[in-house]
């Protein structure tokens, strides 16, 4: 007889049989799986259940992961993941875990979970107005992935989904100055009390730069002789929320760009100012050869929220258009089209990776353009 199978001694005295079959190796563990099936009233009836779960098995593989949760192969997913990512991208990835996705699916045991499941999930995101519902969505389906890659089931739910259009986007079209109101913006600067915003803000309108990229600028980051900046760097949310120093946001953004002569002088003179600033709180930024260009009163980084802060203030103040700090390098790219640099160059100098990115800036200045010319050849007409 089969030595798996076996007579016991039920808890009422009667006898029964049942079997015990080896599974393999526990994915997820690397531990020996076996079940065990009880309750057969006799020999021949457990042996011809252990052949038709064998073939079962061939025929399928071991698929009823009962015990398996979205959460667990979560847990074995993620790290692989980290060492793929920068720090700041797997971090704001596990935040949208963590908020959104384990919440609905965690608990589920994995092999369960249903396209239908799947789609009310992702129908609850939109209508709930997140702007990352199709992020969300993505995060679903990796873990789906790398179960498949290990065997665990054969099937991801998340393919057989509709997705819904996003019709929540806010219209950005609008974020940036116009040359006057630009010029309107600086003007009420000149004379600011906080020459370091002011400086901030330049850089921003005058080089198309990222926010992050910025505020990581040291000085030797800057060549005044030839009057450009090397971009090599950025800081972002690393984890624990401190703030980290990391390479670009592509590999098309570590790039130089050029600056105007006024720009350089703004520098120059903010330079002079900083170490006078910072003497005073006890840093002497001679000795100082990674000094930032831009720094706290601890002479350690900004937060990166603070710029914002300060450009609402002055569009409160003076009564200015609303733009966020993200509107300066969409004001560049605005106003080096109007000024008639090439397509090559703006995405040159902002360091799009996408070709699309910098089309569709060019495409609403040359709409505008358009506009403008049909209402000069109606004016000139007169009829």
């Amino acid at each position: 007889m089969d030595k798996r199978i076996k007579e016991y001694t039920k808890k009422d005295g009667s006898s029964a049989w049942m079997f015990r079959l080896y599974l393999g190796k526990d994915p997820l563990t690397g531990k020996d799986m076996q079940t065990t099936r009880r309750g057969f009233n006799d020999a021949r009836q457990a042996k011809l259940a252990l052949a038709r779960l064998e073939v079962e098995l061939a025929d399928r593989g071991y698929t009823k992961n009962e015990r398996i949760t979205f959460e667990d192969v979560y847990k074995e997913y993620f790290p692989q993941y980290k060492n793929t990512v920068k720090e700041s991208t797997w971090v704001k990835t596990e935040q949208m875990y963590r908020n959104h996705v384990l919440p609905v699916f965690g608990s589920k045991i994995l092999s369960k979970i249903t396209p239908q499941q799947c789609q009310l999930a992702i129908n609850k995101w939109y209508e709930a107005k997140y702007t990352k519902y199709k992020d969300f969505f993505r995060l679903i389906s990796s873990v789906f992935q790398y179960a498949i890659r290990l065997g665990l089931v054969h099937d991801d739910p998340t393919k057989r989904v509709i997705i819904p259009k996003n019709k929540h986007v806010k219209d950005m079209t609008l974020n940036y100055f116009t040359v006057d109101e630009l010029r309107q913006f600086f003007s009420y600067l000149d004379n600011d009390k906080y020459p370091k915003r002011a400086t901030f803000f330049r850089v921003l309108a005058f080089t198309g730069m990222r926010k992050g990229e910025a505020l990581a600028l040291t000085w030797k980051d800057i060549d005044f002789e030839n009057n450009q900046i090397s971009i090599n760097k950025t800081i972002a949310r690393g984890a624990d929320a401190r703030l980290i120093v990391q390479t670009p946001k592509t590999r098309a953004s570590e790039r130089v760009v050029n600056l105007d002569d006024k720009t350089i002088d703004i520098l120059k003179k903010w330079r002079s100012t900083q170490a006078k600033e910072l003497l005073m709180l006890g840093f002497n930024v001679l000795k100082n050869k990674n000094q930032l260009v831009f720094s706290n009163t601890n002479n350690e980084f900004i937060q990166p929220v603070k710029p914002q802060n300060w450009l609402y203030k002055i569009i409160k103040k003076y009564g200015l258009k609303r733009i966020t700090v993200h509107g300066f390098r969409h004001t560049y790219a605005t106003l080096a089209f109007e000024a008639g640099a090439s397509i090559k160059e703006v995405q040159e100098q902002l360091g799009h990776s996408d070709f699309q990115t910098t089309m569709n800036i060019y495409t609403a200045v040359t709409e505008k353009q358009k506009l403008e010319t049909s209402e000069k050849f109606a004016k000139y007409v007169n009829f």
